[in-house]
């Protein structure tokens, strides 16, 4: 490929966010009306209707997103119901442009001391960040499910805060993303990737936020938890029916099973040194397991594959969020079969976990690298050779 400077990537990638945005944004916002509801609701006092303030998960279980995506969806109830939509959507198309900057410069400080050429990782975020907009655009404009933007924006910083050493600040980001979507649980294990020492630290600053998000709502009005009990249809293309469910809804056991999973394989991941491909082991959990396949999930499974093309690895083509764009997005278009595209789920979940976790990745193991928090090099940067620099100079 040719050179590629600091800027031109980011600048060939916002063209790209805004050629998707402006397709699909005059046919979008399909959900935005649960987070607008809400966003109304979390707002208003118990007094009135009884079915605001913190009565909003007894009174609304349908509304399965997290206090702080409806906080953040009421910021735009000032404006008329077209415009805040628009101005939401703008702003979550936005903050997947910030995801592929913090990716970069995840890696970059991750890599940092090990002959990274920052150059060949500008591509590789290129690359995926190709497969990644589409996918972006789909959760936060045609279906405007900010709490799954939310939720995945605030992974990124605690990706960030893990390549950094900072626990305090990875507990918190991902506290934050559990408190926009409760399916964030499934990334938990990214604290697990800190130095054994920054654990409790990490732990207790997510534990507590999480308490303050979630507490009051319990606390207040205890049948909130008919909230957690909330079903929906199982469709014939998901990939539980291809494991036999063939339970009309949600069985009781998924959305738990769904978070056991995606912690387990995320630990293991951990241990066996590829914490970067936590999330999309978390993601592929989810889309496992769920009864419903809608397109939007897919965004977490490209969030994922981000990640592992960027930081996992070191092969100039990131594959893997090509693969996934294809089969789990391309299927939808051209494969006309339920439960074909069931299967492709299925077999995609499969062979990619089995990858992240035992496929040979080479070089130094990912435990070393981030158990010890990376030390400036003072070498220079050059787009030709193999050194590293200080992430200030290489900036994704």
């Amino acid at each position: 490929m040719p050179v590629i400077s600091q800027r031109v990537h980011l600048v060939l990638l916002a063209a790209w966010t805004i050629l998707w945005f402006a397709v699909v944004e005059p046919h979008g916002g399909f959900s935005w009306h649960y987070l607008r509801d809400g966003g109304q609701l979390i707002y208003q006092g118990t007094s009135g209707g009884g079915d605001g303030g913190l009565n909003l998960y007894a009174q609304h279980p349908e509304l399965q997103m997290g206090p702080v995506s409806f906080l953040v969806a009421g910021l735009f109830n000032p404006f008329p119901g077209a415009d805040g939509q628009a101005l939401a959507a703008a702003l979550m198309s936005l903050l997947g442009l910030v995801i592929l900057v913090l990716a970069g410069r995840s890696a970059a400080w991750h890599f940092l001391g090990t002959g990274t050429n920052h150059q060949r990782l500008r591509q590789r975020v290129l690359i995926a960040g190709l497969a990644f907009i589409p996918m972006w655009i789909e959760v936060a404009v045609r279906f405007g499910h900010l709490d799954d933007v939310l939720a995945l924006f605030f992974t990124a910083l605690a990706v960030r805060a893990v390549t950094r050493g900072n626990a305090a600040a990875t507990g918190l980001f991902l506290a934050l993303a559990m408190d926009s979507k409760p399916t964030a649980l499934a990334f938990l294990p990214l604290l697990l990737a800190l130095p054994r020492h920054q654990w409790l630290r990490a732990v207790l600053w997510c534990a507590g936020l999480v308490a303050l998000a979630w507490l009051p709502f319990f606390v207040g009005a205890p049948h909130s938890f008919a909230a957690a009990q909330f079903t929906i249809p199982n469709q014939p293309a998901s990939a539980l029916r291809w494991l036999g469910v063939g339970d009309p809804e949600t069985p009781p056991w998924d959305r738990p099973a769904q978070a056991a999973l995606g912690l387990a394989l995320g630990c293991v991941a951990v241990w066996r040194g590829r914490w970067a491909g936590v999330v999309l082991l978390g993601a592929n959990a989810r889309i496992l397991l769920d009864p419903s396949v809608y397109t939007y999930y897919t965004a977490s499974v490209l969030l994922g594959t981000l990640l592992w093309d960027v930081i996992g690895q070191r092969r100039l083509v990131p594959w893997w969020s090509w693969i996934a764009l294809l089969a789990l997005y391309g299927s939808v278009f051209v494969v006309p079969d339920d439960s074909a595209r069931g299967l492709i789920r299925l077999g995609f979940v499969a062979v990619s976990t089995v990858y992240v976790l035992f496929w040979p990745i080479g070089g130094r193991s990912e435990r070393s690298r981030t158990r010890a928090r990376p030390r400036r090099s003072v070498l220079p940067l050059s787009g030709q050779d193999e050194t590293a620099a200080r992430p200030s100079g290489s900036t994704m």
